[in-house]
């Protein structure tokens, strides 16, 4: 388990005494936007600061008045956390752009002694706070000049104080790989192409998805990723001159291999190389005229604005959120306006105007018709989904493949996890891209010591983004016991290189193969890891595939569940998660849902603590929340099971509140995978599968594939801000084989915030909070992990 760091720095030194801080929502909203405003004022109030909301955006500060500027309290934010768009309102407001709208606004600020300003909107909101910003001595010597307020007042509000939050579901700005509600509005999007495909294939249907996107294609590009649409057009990188005949080729093609369905996604704003409108009308008209085929529209629309924020938009939030407080709460005067954003898996802080005017460049990259440029401009992660896209889209004729002769195997090991199918799709087509022969293993180290292995095609991976499970079969079975017979089969089908897809069974067989080569020569070969298990319990990955499938269905469930209360007495639910020993799930989805407790085997807990809690929630339900919620990991203590904790409650809460419990199983694992597990079972195989192909070729000596070396057995994850490649000998020492966790986990550091979030005195480590950086052009190669996409 994770030791105390003594050079941790905690938050206590930073006090909001004295301080006030309003926070607004301005511009188009987003999901996720409510659970920003809910970190920002609980955690404004518990380091001792006043908060206000400001309704309406920009306007409400305008008009100002106790309706629009109102202090906010810790109830006022209760239960708005799964409510979608932004319950404090937002609008555009013509007056804040004129000068006289910037000094009512002003006006209303000082009047109530506010000088903080957290900004959760797009590029044009925080434009507006950043000018605000600069023009606020100047506004202040002028209601001086007017009688409006006191030379004393100007001086004790001399300097305005601004942190952003990017709230877009276009993530359309430059310096975060993803802003609040992008993750939400893909969820929306895939719900319906989901839908679509089957009544598509019931009647050999071609659909035209139109999606929202006037100026950014992220939406498009990472929903025709996550779909396996056959085309895609964006306005970053409109198609050639003869796209039409281009893309029906692709439609005849792949209707003539048996798929009964076609899938194309327009950004609204996609447009052709003569800046000219590619319509999702124009496309239809296309395709029925050029190949007859029964076409559809269907335009989503404010669809994808709509709806509950998933669970990774509400984490973001949460985290950005508590980040904008304490950026707030260590500025000065000279320190610039700031954005929190999120790079890879971390919070970083970036000047304002650094990211706006990176986003503008965007744009004027695009009006130059500098397309390659303005792919480059929109980041690494953009960057490297158009590739990925256009790797496992656009098949490549025969002639045009290299011929490598190598033989590649891919099976599943372990649970089955949401994502895996992607993860096997993207490593089938980039390996036949990259002139490999690729074989499917059924029924992982089981099926392989047993000879279930064939061939698999590109067409035979059609349609499998979107299945969840193992369509490969996947079981638990080590190799160890069966080292021989395996050895046979990859000698008897010359298989050159293995992609093992799985958890913590894959990471322990890899570890078995690699001690193997000393007595069988068939596993000296590459071999390479892809993290995909619902428990996130993999050392040298913070993420693994089927995760963020599992976490959303804990937190929509967690949300039925406390709805099922409304309206009746004091209820409080005790909820039982999937993990093993990993806390992951009860800890990062009690963060989502708005949990009271979440109980782990990391963080030791005794009947102290439990009895700790239950006052704490008998005293909050005495003054306020009808519901609590409380999530225990399965194998958080043996004595202090689910029943027992239920028991706990019930007792103690008596007369104040009943109690219910919830164990939710293997509902964890099912279902269809969510956006994020797509995309990231996507880009991190096709990566691992490059990996292979160079591996293959740096050690191909003498007509054969001898691989011996520590780097050449190796896992693929997710650190921080980059996918790293580690060789799994080298993690050993950071493993605890008996619990089968890391013995370092990340997410351990969010904790505290989901117990500041639920009203615990607690210490809060910011040793690891972001710090000022400035903005990048080119990442490091690595840096794509993009946190979600």
């Amino acid at each position: 388990m994770a030791q105390p760091d003594s050079k941790k720095v905690f938050f206590e030194n930073l006090t909001g005494a004295g301080k006030a801080i309003a926070v607004l929502t301005s511009g188009g909203d987003a999901q996720g936007m409510n659970a920003a405003v809910r970190a920002v004022v609980r955690m404004g109030i518990y380091v001792g600061a006043k908060v206000y909301f400001i309704r309406e955006g920009y306007q409400g500060m305008v008009d100002g008045g106790e309706d629009n500027i109102k202090e906010a309290t810790w109830e006022s934010v209760s239960s708005m956390l799964q409510v979608g768009g932004t319950v404090i309102g937002s609008a555009r407001c013509k007056e804040f752009r004129s000068h006289e709208g910037r000094l009512r606004a002003a006006h209303h600020l000082v009047e109530k002694g506010i000088t903080n300003l957290c900004v959760i909107g797009g590029d044009g909101s925080l434009t507006g706070a950043n000018l605000f910003r600069e023009e606020w001595s100047g506004l202040l010597a002028e209601l001086v000049e007017q009688g409006l307020i006191s030379q004393d007042s100007s001086q004790r509000h001399s300097a305005l104080h601004i942190v952003g939050m990017v709230g877009s579901i276009d993530n359309d700005f430059c310096g975060t790989d993803m802003t609040i509600g992008t993750d939400s509005a893909l969820h929306r999007i895939i719900e319906v192409v989901d839908a679509i495909m089957t009544t598509a294939q019931s009647h050999q249907r071609t659909f035209v998805l139109e999606v929202m996107g006037r100026h950014c294609g992220y939406l498009a590009l990472v929903s025709a990723l996550a779909c396996g649409a056959d085309w895609v057009l964006i306005p970053e990188m409109p198609p050639e001159d003869g796209w039409e005949d281009k893309m029906c080729q692709k439609l005849s093609a792949t209707r003539s291999r048996g798929t009964r369905l076609n899938i194309i996604i327009v950004a609204e704003g996609a447009i052709d190389r003569h800046g000219k409108p590619i319509t999702s009308s124009i496309v239809k008209d296309l395709v029925v005229k050029c190949l007859g085929f029964d076409t559809r529209v269907t335009i989503l629309g404010h669809v994808q604005r709509g709806g509950t924020p998933s669970a990774f938009d509400r984490i973001l939030a949460s985290r950005m959120g508590v980040e904008a407080v304490m950026a707030l709460l260590e500025t000065t005067a000279n320190t610039p306006a700031c954005v929190v954003s999120l790079c890879g898996n971390q919070s970083v802080r970036l000047p304002l105007m650094e990211c706006v005017q990176m986003t503008q460049e965007v744009q004027k990259a695009m009006d130059e018709k500098k397309f390659e440029e303005a792919v480059k401009l929109r980041g690494r992660s953009f960057e490297n989904n158009l590739r990925t896209y256009k790797l496992l889209a656009h098949r490549k004729p025969e002639s045009e493949l290299p011929v490598s002769n190598f033989n590649v195997a891919i099976l599943n090991v372990g649970a089955p996890a949401a994502g895996m199918n992607a993860a096997v799709r993207s490593a089938v087509r980039v390996g036949i891209s990259e002139g490999h022969k690729m074989f499917a293993v059924s029924d992982g180290f089981e099926g392989l010591y047993k000879g279930q292995i064939k061939e698999i095609k590109w067409a035979d991976v059609g349609g499998w983004t979107g299945q969840g499970g193992s369509l490969l079969g996947t079981k638990r079975t080590l190799p160890a016991k069966h080292v021989d017979k395996i050895a046979e089969q990859m000698r008897l089908h010359n298989i050159n290189a293995l992609l093992v897809i799985g958890g913590f069974e894959a990471y322990l067989s890899l570890l078995e193969l690699q001690e193997a080569r000393g007595t069988h020569e068939e596993f000296c070969v590459p071999m390479i890891m892809v993290p995909a298990t619902v428990s996130n319990n993999v050392p040298g990955s913070d993420l693994s595939v089927g995760a963020d499938t599992a976490l959303n269905a804990i937190t929509s469930t967690c949300d039925r569940i406390k709805q099922s209360a409304s309206g009746t007495k004091r209820r409080v639910f005790i909820i039982e998660t999937m993990g093993g020993y990993c806390g992951y799930l009860a800890s990062v989805g009690g963060l989502a849902a708005g949990a009271d407790a979440a109980y782990i085997y990391e963080e030791p807990f005794d009947i102290r603590d439990l009895q700790s809690n239950v006052e704490h929630l008998t005293e909050k339900m005495k003054t306020s929340i009808q519901r609590g919620l409380v999530l225990r990991n399965e194998n958080s203590n043996e004595n202090y099971t689910t029943d027992f904790i239920y028991q706990l409650y019930s007792e103690e809460g008596r007369g104040v509140f009943d109690c219910r419990k919830n164990v939710l199983g293997h509902m964890q694992q099912g279902g269809a995978p969510s956006p994020f597990d797509r995309n990231f079972g996507t880009k991190i195989s096709a990566k691992a599968m490059q990996w292979i192909t160079k591996k293959l070729t740096e050690t191909f000596r003498q007509g054969r594939v001898f691989a011996n070396t520590e780097d050449s057995c190796c896992l693929l994850g997710m650190r921080r801000r980059n996918l790293v490649f580690q060789p799994v000998v080298q993690l050993k020492d950071d493993t605890d084989f008996v619990h089968r966790i890391p013995k370092e986990q990340w997410w351990l550091k969010l904790r505290p915030l989901m117990k500041i979030l639920a009203k615990y005195r607690t210490s809060y480590d910011v040793s690891d909070s972001g710090q000022l950086e400035h903005v990048v052009r080119n990442r490091p190669k690595e840096s794509d992990a993009s946190g979600a996409m």
